[in-house]
């Protein structure tokens, strides 16, 4: 079994416990005063675990999906045995640097709470468009547009709606999810940058 779809058990797993035991979901969800107030930094990770609802889950296991086998596969052929340990590395990074600014910015606001994988699930995504730039990504199925083009639209989106939107949803960890993922692949597998500058110039070419 793949790390991917290992990680997607335990985080369904995890989720829907949750989802019927609040006391579980508080004492995992990341709240940025406790963690400043009483050094609870296990929530920098424990939050990936859960979710909002059925929906938040499912769309981000399923993008996690189609994504992280193929993130997986990239970095073992790169790096060998030692690729399984590098997507790991990626994931968890993920996971805490999307949540950084976040901490930063509300770790004296007792009334935040935020919940999901969105950061790591960010990091995956972008790792695979360094890797492999011209492939397709297709919104529902139906829009689809080389993954390089897609990756720039959704940093400018999350970045400006990081600035002032007020819809629930943790604009910072999508956008700090997809920058750790995009400077993470290029430390690991340096070779990989060159070749993604060739791919996307050979369109012009």
């Amino acid at each position: 079994m793949s790390i991917t779809l290992i990680i997607i058990a335990i985080t369904i797993s995890i989720s829907a416990i949750a989802f019927k035991n609040r006391d579980l979901f508080l004492k995992f969800e990341f709240t940025p005063y406790l963690v400043f107030s009483n050094n609870e930094f296990y929530r920098f990770l424990s939050h990936a675990l859960l979710h909002a609802d059925w929906m938040h889950l499912l769309i981000n296991m399923l993008v996690l999906w189609f994504f992280g086998e193929v993130t997986e596969r990239y970095f073992e052929y790169y790096l060998g045995v030692k690729g399984v340990l590098y997507f790991v590395l990626l994931y968890i990074g993920g996971v805490v640097f999307a949540t950084l600014p976040t901490y930063k910015k509300h770790k004296e606001d007792y009334s935040y709470h935020s919940v999901g994988a969105s950061g790591a699930v960010s990091a995956v995504v972008m790792s695979s468009v360094i890797f492999n730039p011209l492939n397709d990504i297709c919104l529902y199925g139906i829009i689809c547009f080389p993954g390089i083009l897609w990756a720039v639209i959704y940093l400018i989106y999350s970045y400006r709606m990081s600035k002032g939107s007020n819809d629930n949803i943790n604009h910072d960890a999508h956008f700090w999810g997809a920058v750790f993922g995009i400077v993470f692949t290029i430390g690991a597998v340096p070779s990989s940058f060159l070749k993604f500058i060739n791919q996307v110039l050979s369109v012009f070419i």
